[in-house]
């Protein structure tokens, strides 16, 4: 049963909202603007209707305080008298509907469903946002390294324009993450953001998922295909790895920035679409043009406003910070709540501090998802992190490393080093699970976890027997 506030001093025009609603909400009705004020700083409601013929001129500056307060609470206004200039004032104070007296039993109903369900869509599209790998707010991007700072002053004026822009960095850097952040802060925030990557789709079909294609273009092409560029017109286009894509698709592309206009496969109508395309590759892409494997012309096309991500390596400051904020993204989308993983140990910040990351942000977040799945104390510890050795890295030709050689551990892989591991534990205590899980300090869900993946099997063990 939704909770209704309503404020009306005209006992007249209550009394219809309270008719039509009383069977199905529960309902407040003040008469008085103070009381209405205590009301709302007292409890949660699911709509309120505010009468702007009841506050004396100051209605509209309450809708918008309300509105600002808590922009998913829905607020319906009533007046006695339609002005078309009350309702856009209205309207832009952050409020749903503008119901003019008398109101039918019927329109009061259908303007709350109509609210509700809006607030209930609203909830759901915060939500999704909120599980995508898009960071909405400059401010909620972890920087505290000076380089990261420059990073985001940068983004943050780029996006105020609509100049193309090339990110690049190392694989896991977080280009993705940027790009969406620099589109829900730009003037295009309310039209599609639309993601490709290059890499991931086959050659032959890349330029049908970009530009769309008309049916029987092709064998399989039984109906029309909007593209990308399509429903992304109006708003940002984020191609992703771009350097993957070849010269025949390179010639289009580079139309589309120079005219906003292509045809389908198999078409000939030309289609506009504005969009902002930024792009992004861990290639360098002024190789790629020197070795005719990308425009020139492109490339000066897509370059106009260019940033390089540092690696995690060189942005040492943000390494826990992030930790922290990925553990408790994991522990949500898990639903691990019931263990109770509030952070990490002083060992295990200690381990992700020192190590260097060679797989960025994406091998930290893949990193702790593991630890969580194994984790069974209140904090992640060190066993469960499993990072590989750590590689010293070949020096630079200015460095004295003559007589430079890896480490012999440094060529064994970690999963051979494990493997040898609990093999050798799990013969130390006969195979006896319960018993290894003990001596390698894990539990034995953990154990087991390990033993599944690494396809380890014993003659004696039960699911053996059975699968014999």
């Amino acid at each position: 049963m939704h909770k209704i506030l309503i404020y009306d001093s005209f006992e007249e025009t209550s009394a219809s909202i309270l008719s039509a609603l009383e069977d199905r909400c529960e309902l407040t009705c003040i008469a008085n603007e103070d009381e209405f004020q205590a009301e709302i700083k007292a409890r949660q409601f699911d709509l309120i209707f505010i009468d702007v013929d009841s506050m004396n001129g100051e209605s509209m500056s309450t809708v918008k305080q309300i509105h600002n307060k808590d922009p998913f609470l829905p607020i319906i206004v009533t007046s006695k008298v339609e002005k078309a200039e009350t309702i856009v004032q209205a309207m832009n104070a952050g409020a749903s509907d503008f119901l003019v007296h008398p109101i039918s039993p019927t329109r009061i109903n259908i303007a709350v469903d109509k609210a509700i369900e809006i607030r209930d869509q609203r909830f759901e599209i915060a939500y999704y946002r909120r599980t995508q790998d898009v960071v909405y707010d400059f401010k909620d991007v972890i920087a505290y390294s000076l380089n990261m700072k420059r990073i985001l002053e940068s983004l943050e004026r780029f996006a105020k324009t609509d100049s193309t822009i090339l990110i690049t960095g190392d694989t896991g850097t977080g280009k993705s993450f940027l790009s969406g952040t620099v589109h829900f802060n730009s003037p295009r925030r309310k039209k599609p953001f639309v993601k490709i990557n290059c890499a991931n789709i086959p050659e032959d079909l890349l330029e049908s998922e970009l530009f769309g294609h008309e049916k029987g273009s092709f064998t399989g092409a039984d109906k029309q295909r909007i593209g990308r560029f399509e429903q992304a017109s109006g708003g940002t286009i984020f191609l992703d790895e771009i350097g993957e894509m070849n010269m025949r698709l390179q010639t289009k592309l580079l139309r589309v920035l120079e005219e906003k206009s292509f045809e389908r496969v198999g078409g000939n109508k030309t289609i506009y679409s504005d969009v902002r395309i930024i792009a992004a590759t861990n290639k360098d892409l002024v190789r790629q043009v020197e070795s005719g494997l990308f425009r020139e012309d492109l490339y000066y096309r897509i370059n106009v406003l260019p940033v390089t991500l540092p690696s995690l390596r060189d942005r040492k400051e943000c390494v826990l910070p992030l930790a922290d904020l990925l553990l408790k993204k994991c522990c949500a989308s898990m639903h691990r709540g019931d263990c109770n993983i509030i952070g990490f140990t002083e060992e295990a910040r200690k381990l992700i501090q020192e190590y260097d990351w060679p797989g960025n942000i994406r091998q930290l977040a893949n990193t702790i998802e593991r630890a969580v799945i194994l984790e069974d104390d209140n904090k992640i510890h060190t066993y469960n992190l499993a990072l590989p050795k750590k590689i010293m890295r070949q020096p630079d030709s200015s460095e004295s490393g003559e007589n430079f050689r890896l480490p012999p551990e440094a060529a064994e892989s970690l999963a051979e080093q494990e493997k040898e591991l609990v093999l050798r534990v799990l013969e130390e205590c006969l195979w006896v699970q319960k018993n290894a899980a003990k001596k390698l300090g894990i539990s034995p869900r953990a154990l087991n976890y390990k033993i599944n993946k690494m396809g380890i099997t014993h003659p004696h063990w039960r699911r053996n027997k059975q699968a014999g």
